[in-house]
């Protein structure tokens, strides 16, 4: 089995649970094309580089999946049917990493208090 990222990013007019609920329908269709979902992050409504859509902001979302190559084709296939999702990428990757990624560590420590300047 091949390793992959998945980020895709939900529209941000949608609810929290929404994006909770499409999360966990990629990762059932994951596990029905015989892969497996290794981590599964949020990193939370940030804005866009651009429009897309005329949206400036959206919720992203990462899965990181073991699974064949050819399941890649039927989950891009939903994610491009479903109406929520505006972008997605599938990254081929040598192994799938179990640390959190830098966009989580960048947004702990954007949430951590600064220190006082001297």
């Amino acid at each position: 089995m091949n390793a992959y990222e998945i980020v895709f990013i939900v529209r941000p007019d949608v609810a929290t649970d929404t994006v909770e609920k499409l999360t966990a329908r990629f990762s059932e269709l994951v596990e029905k094309q015989d892969g497996k979902v290794a981590n599964t992050e949020n990193w939370g409504l940030r804005t866009l580089a651009y429009r897309i859509n005329k949206h400036r902001k959206g919720y992203y979302v990462m899965l990181a999946v073991n699974m064949p190559g050819i399941a890649v084709t039927e989950v891009e296939r939903q994610m491009n049917l479903s109406e929520d999702i505006i972008r997605f990428l599938t990254i081929s990757v040598e192994e799938v990493s179990k640390e959190p990624s830098v966009m989580l560590k960048f947004k702990k420590d954007e949430d951590s208090p600064r220190e006082a300047r001297a």
